[in-house]
């Protein structure tokens, strides 16, 4: 279990986070939907450790949460100039000791010779999930993972999602297509001014759009202005 006890973090002597609270069970897919300046980022920058909050607790199975116990997928990811692919993931090591590069290959259709900046915008997704998943955490974290994948590629990103909560590993998740979140998440947690409004277990999840949108413009206001 992931719990987040009354977190804060402050920007500027503004809470971004306001005594947030959440309890993650383990194994499952838990997805993160909220409004720009909601406080997504900076909630996964906590947990992962990027960022200290100034009050709360973050545990993992009852003790203080690792940085080693958590894979981080952001939505840009960095890579070092002038390296090739095969060389970026030489850095991460092989925590499993089974992790079959050559197969990974085969199946992304990644050139892992070839220099990182040659690569488009999905093979560069691609390759930091290969990271991720050569890491090999309990903990996983990815933001805005489809962004740049073909539809081919977010089809296996599902599937390589749901093996992974198979085999015990505990999954945030996050997408401004809150429709992508539904298909595999078995929690959606919606953050609301730094807290976290509701949690949708699988069976509300058709009650989201009407809770989350219940104050956009109405279709009819809409279609007046257009």
């Amino acid at each position: 279990m992931l719990e987040l006890r009354s977190i804060v973090y402050s920007y500027d002597q503004i809470n971004v986070l306001n005594k947030l609270s959440l309890s993650l069970p383990s194994a499952k897919i838990h997805g993160l939907i909220g409004l720009n300046g909601a406080g997504k980022t900076t909630l996964l920058n906590c947990i992962y450790g990027f960022l200290t909050p100034a009050s709360g607790t973050i545990t993992w199975n009852d003790k203080a949460l690792d940085r080693r116990d958590v894979a981080f997928l952001e939505t840009t990811n960095f890579f070092y100039s002038d390296i090739t692919g095969r060389e970026y993931l030489s850095i991460f090591p092989d925590k499993s000791g089974v992790f079959d590069l050559n197969s990974w290959q085969t199946l992304l259709q990644l050139p892992l010779d070839e220099l990182i900046e040659e690569y488009s915008t999905g093979m560069k997704k691609k390759l930091a999930l290969l990271a991720i998943l050569k890491l090999d955490r309990q903990v996983i974290i990815l933001d805005e993972p489809a962004n740049g994948l073909d539809l081919e590629s977010n089809h296996l990103l599902e599937k390589i999602i749901r093996i992974l909560c198979d085999r015990g590993k505990t999954i945030i998740l996050t997408s401004h297509i809150i429709s992508s979140l539904l298909t595999i998440c078995d929690e959606v947690h919606w953050l609301k001014a730094g807290k976290i409004e509701q949690t949708f277990m699988r069976e509300a999840f058709d009650t989201i759009n009407a809770t989350v949108f219940q104050h956009v413009v109405d279709d009819e206001h809409l279609e007046a202005l257009l």
